[in-house]
């Protein structure tokens, strides 16, 4: 029982950093991107800032999904449903 408690610890700690990581990136793209778009407005004509703000917004969807979005494509415990299914199938 002490090994299943440790194991459920280490991955809810594992899960609580990926988390944290992407509050961080989500604070950061919020604060520097407007930062940006202000330093673009005062500059120049040219809407530069539209290059980082949907290269870094399509990275942070990244981010998103692989901390929470995986059940949302593939719904709750796909990848272990598949698991079973393979290793139930004969010919596998």
């Amino acid at each position: 029982m002490e090994n299943s408690y440790d194991y459920k610890y280490e991955k809810a700690k594992e899960h609580i950093a990926k988390v944290k990581s992407f509050y961080s990136n989500l604070g950061a793209y919020l604060i520097i991107i407007p930062l940006l778009a202000w330093l673009n407005y005062n500059t120049t004509h040219f809407p530069w800032v539209l290059f980082p703000a949907v290269g870094w917004g399509l990275g942070l969807f990244g981010h998103w999904v692989s901390v929470f979005g995986s059940a949302l494509i593939f719904g709750k415990n796909w990848e272990e449903r598949k698991i079973r299914e393979f290793m139930n199938d004969t010919e596998f």
